[in-house]
Order: structure tokens, then C-alpha cells, then sequence
């Protein structure tokens, strides 16, 4: 048996992916990218290949993708992201025509065909507020983890407007509100609100054609995921694997060169190292 590993180093996360010759998944992690994005990116693969009990000398092909993919050193070939997130989402949900992808520094809008090509994409400008990252900004103003926003945001009854259109003047304009005796509940809303406005900006310049697939490491928000579902129309197609569509649709390009069997035998990551001391 052998497998394919895709590696998704992320500005916040680094996830791989490791799936079997029949493309089921085999095992999977999850870790802090980190300021040393080499490390991080070989630690994922590492914790992936244990955790499925998978020797190192049974991967047939490594892909990296994510901002960080050219530091996967180890691996065979480097993807963007935006067609892992394609691939991945419409292995995962075969109807999906719309992906976006929601991560802590970009938004992404993609387009994608039948067979999981990419037709079309749009992502956000060089300001992170329609991001991940704008919801740190709240979190770290009204002093929550970020991974209680949506439930917090939940309890809303009635969301203040969020006017700012940069991550800088976030903070100022939460605890503005904060100071103006807003709850707490409403001004994370709000701040959810603002996020999905500008995602729905993406979805149309790319065509907003069902289904529409959430992938990302902020697919986990429940909050986002509802105010998305409102804004739409219809439900997202969410899963537990979400967060890992990146990896995934990696491990499944991964997967077809593996099975092309016209790439020679890949370096182990010591003798990746090895050539990159020599220079090579």
C-alpha cells in the first residue's frame, strides 16, 4: 500500500493530509505554523504519517500548498491553493460550483468545474478585514479566545454596524462600541456581518452558482457559517474536514502523480536536507 501526503502551510496553520491508494483519508494534523514555516511544514507531515501508523517509505508523492509551500522542502511539487480548496471541495461535495475559502490572512472565491478544475476566482485585497484575521482583531480587543466568537456572536439579538473596512481601526471601532454600552454578543456580530458583506462581494464577481462549499480554518465559526447561510440563501456545504481542504485536494493531486508513475521514486526528507546543505 502506498500513500500521497498534501501539506498545507498556512499563515496561522500548517495541516497534512495523508490519504491510501483509494483516496480515503489515513491520517491527518493540525499545528501552529510558527515563525520557522520549514519546521512547521515538516512537523505536519511527520504527525500525519504517525498518526495513521504510515512509514515514511510507503508516501509516494508529496504536494505542498498555502503561502508557505515552497518551504515543504521534502516535497515533490508545489500547488497554489486555490486548486487544492477546488479539488479538495468538490471530492468532498461532488455538486460544489463555488468554493470559498475563509483563512486568517486572505479570502478566496473560486469557481470550479465538474471534475474539481478551477474556472474562475476572485480573492480579497491587500487589507485583512474580510479575513480570519479581522476576527483576532475583536477577539483580542474584548479580551475572548477566538475559538468562542461564534458562539458569543450567537446570542446576538441585535448586531451593530461595523463600518471600518481595515483590520488597523478594528479594535478601536469594538471598543468604541464597547464605551457606547453595546454587548458584547452584538458587536461580534456585527463584526461577523461585516466579514460575510465582504465575502458575498467575492462570491458575485466570481459567480455565485450552487453549491457553495466554506473551507478554511474560519468554516469552524458557527457564527460565520449562519450569517453566511442568511446571506446566501441556502446552506453552506460544511464539514469536519473543511479546515483540511487545502491538504486534502494536495493529497489528491498528490495522488494522481503518484498513480501516473512518471515521476521517479521521491527524496526522503534527510536526503532533501542533504541536498539542501550541498546546495543542490
Amino acid at each position: 500500500m502506498s500513500y500521497a501526503v498534501g501539506v498545507d502551510v498556512g499563515s496561522t496553520q500548517t495541516k497534512a493530509i495523508v490519504i491510501d491508494e483509494e483516496g480515503r483519508i489515513a491520517g491527518r494534523s493540525l499545528i501552529d505554523t510558527g515563525a520557522n514555516v520549514m519546521a512547521a511544514a515538516e512537523n505536519a507531515f511527520v504527525a500525519a504519517i504517525r498518526g495513521g501508523g504510515i512509514a515514511e517509505e510507503d508516501v509516494a508523492f508529496v504536494i505542498g500548498t498555502g503561502y508557505g509551500r515552497y518551504k515543504v522542502t521534502f516535497g515533490d511539487a508545489q500547488v497554489t491553493e486555490i486548486s487544492c480548496h477546488a479539488r479538495g471541495a468538490v471530492h468532498m461535495f461532488p455538486a460544489t460550483r463555488t468554493v470559498l475559502d475563509m483563512g486568517g490572512q486572505d479570502t478566496k472565491a473560486i469557481r470550479v468545474h465538474s471534475n474539481g478544475e478551477v474556472a474562475d476566482f476572485c480573492m480579497n485585497d491587500k487589507c485583512a478585514a474580510g479575513t480570519g484575521r479581522f476576527l483576532q482583531a475583536a477577539a483580542f480587543a474584548l479580551e475572548i479566545p477566538l475559538d468562542e466568537l461564534g458562539a458569543t456572536a450567537m446570542r446576538s439579538d441585535r448586531p451593530v454596524p461595523i463600518t471600518t473596512t481595515c483590520t488597523v481601526f478594528a479594535e478601536s471601532e469594538v471598543l468604541s462600541w464597547l464605551a457606547r454600552g453595546k454587548k458584547i454578543a452584538d458587536i461580534l456580530r456585527g463584526v461577523h456581518h461585516s466579514i460575510g458583506t465582504r465575502s458575498m462581494g467575492l462570491l458575485r464577481r466570481v459567480g455565485l452558482d450552487p453549491e457553495v462549499t466554506f473551507t478554511g480554518g474560519v468554516s469552524r465559526n458557527s457564527c460565520m457559517v449562519e450569517v453566511l447561510n442568511e446571506m446566501i440563501g441556502a446552506p453552506l456545504n460544511v464539514s469536519e474536514e473543511s479546515h483540511f481542504m487545502g491538504a486534502l485536494g494536495a493529497a489528491l493531486i498528490a495522488l494522481d502523480h503518484a498513480r501516473s508513475r512518471q515521476s521517479p521514486p521521491r527524496r526522503s526528507r534527510g536526503e532533501a536536507a542533504a541536498a539542501r546543505e550541498a546546495g543542490r
